[in-house]
């Protein structure tokens, strides 16, 4: 495990120690406190760093988010608020992409000499699908009686579920981004589900914010709607051959919380 890893793991047991002692203590002393459930769609992306030409050309797509959530209400306007999400990550694209030569491997000679990267045209769709746990202070500020709008952000920490790749379509695979040297003589079908998991690092890092509106049901029950947004701060990628990306996603989700 390198030290990145290493770090990451150890963060996500310190958040995961900091939601539990917070909760135990607000309970145990009868503070206001809201448990709940939340769901909506996250607009994911895969954010390209370096020149790595497979980092570049990502595109959004849809996705799930889901989770729980904890609200610890510390005074008039400030907020604990921690949460457990099943979050989709990811991205697609379209038309000429760059292979890492190592990729194809079954359709090379051996001993053939090769440029690090080879290009096709066809449909590509990352699916990353990690169970998250963010951890953020909440400002509320009222607007009348039962609406208020807030503000929130903090931090997060992820562990890896799936990850696979989704390709589809055919064509020649060339020497050159132009298309102009074909390495294969015929076109060979891209139709392909590949599980990349072990490609992938497990646990990634960062940051996570929102605005959003709340409605105070007379029960002291809540309803939150909320659009949001993570970045990932680690790189994905185990091999570098593979690009250098980070996990990011618009959220808009709809919480209910129960007041105890």
């Amino acid at each position: 495990m390198n030290y990145k890893d290493f770090m990451t793991k150890n963060i996500l047991k310190y958040l995961l120690g900091i939601f539990t002692l917070f909760t135990i203590s607000n309970c145990a002393a009868q503070s206001g406190i809201r448990l709940g459930l939340k769901g909506g769609i996250g607009i994911p992306d895969l954010k390209a760093s370096g020149d790595n030409p497979v980092s570049s050309g990502w595109s959004s797509t849809l996705g799930p988010y889901i989770g729980a959530v904890a609200e610890i209400q510390l005074n008039d306007r400030l907020y604990l608020q921690g949460e457990l999400n099943y979050a989709s990550q990811g991205g697609k694209k379209n038309g000429v992409q760059a292979i890492a030569t190592s990729e194809l491997s079954a359709y090379i000679t051996p001993g053939q000499e090769l440029p690090p990267y080879i290009y096709a045209n066809f449909k590509s769709e990352v699916k990353i699908n990690y169970v998250e746990l963010p951890i953020l202070v909440k400002i509320n500020f009222s607007v009348e009686k039962s609406f208020s709008f807030f503000v929130n952000g903090g931090i997060y920490a992820g562990y890896l579920l799936t990850a696979k790749n989704v390709t589809g379509g055919s064509s020649n695979v060339y020497l050159d981004e132009k298309l102009t040297q074909p390495l294969t003589p015929a076109a060979i079908s891209f139709d392909h589900s590949t599980e990349i998991k072990d490609n992938i690092k497990k646990f990634n890092f960062g940051l996570q914010g929102g605005i959003g509106i709340s409605y105070d049901l007379p029960n002291k029950n809540r309803l939150l709607l909320t659009g949001g947004g993570n970045y990932g701060l680690i790189h994905l990628q185990k091999n570098e051959d593979n690009g250098k990306n980070n996990t990011g996603a618009a959220t808009i989700t709809l919480s209910y919380l129960i007041h105890f």
